[in-house]
């Protein structure tokens, strides 16, 4: 027993992970009775997907739903944490598994979505301030060149920036939690991979556009 806190971090990391691991695109769009957003538009399980449905409501819930899995368990560590002997680094384990989970979902064969509202949840959990920026900078570009792909690019690379330069904010500056944005920043890079490409040769969807 006396062995046991020293497992709390990884038992963290793994809730974090299961909850990670709950696929809200699919989930709604069932329970909605809408067609499985992997089976048209751009095949991603995540909101942007699911709004090519025609169901606004839809996306609404899968964006909320899919940012509070990545919120949820890093304020409970930040708030409750600390008489567990949990600290910054558990922060860091459970905001990259809960990320983890939503890209690689072992409820859904490790078929996940890309992970920008699930980053944008972990963010808003490290710092409102931090969260705002980034989804300020992400509402930014989709509003003046209608790419969710290419907002999330611009607010994957802005991200690690805001957290290092944030002003007033210094309490959250852990090398662990920066070493978790930097890696969540790279996988939402990678993630995009492919829409890179289609931007590249001006054949990406807009937002707003309906599933074929």
């Amino acid at each position: 027993m006396d062995s046991l806190p020293a497992l709390y971090p990884a038992l963290a990391a793994v809730a974090a992970y299961l909850l990670g691991s709950l696929s809200f695109a699919v989930i709604v769009s069932r329970v909605m009775g809408l067609d499985d957003p992997r089976t048209y538009g751009s095949k991603n399980p995540g909101a942007t997907n699911v709004l090519r449905s025609g169901s606004k409501k839809a996306a609404v819930v899968t964006l909320l739903l899919d940012a509070v899995k990545g919120w949820l368990p890093v304020v409970l560590v930040r708030w409750y944490g600390q008489p567990y002997g949990l600290e910054a680094g558990t922060v860091a384990l459970v905001g990259l598994g809960a990320f983890l989970g939503h890209l690689y979902p072992v409820f859904f064969r490790f078929e996940g979505g890309k992970g920008v509202a699930t980053a944008a949840g972990v963010l808003l959990g490290l710092h409102w301030g931090l969260g705002v920026a980034t989804l300020g900078t992400w509402i930014l570009i989709a509003v003046f060149f209608r790419y969710s792909s290419l907002a999330s690019l611009v607010a994957a690379v802005f991200a690690p920036l805001y957290y290092v330069f944030g002003d007033g904010v210094a309490w959250y500056m852990e090398g662990p939690v920066l070493f978790a944005v930097c890696v969540m920043s790279l996988l939402l890079i990678y993630r995009h991979a492919e829409n890179i490409g289609r931007l590249a040769r001006g054949t990406e969807s807009r937002l707003g556009r309906k599933k074929s």
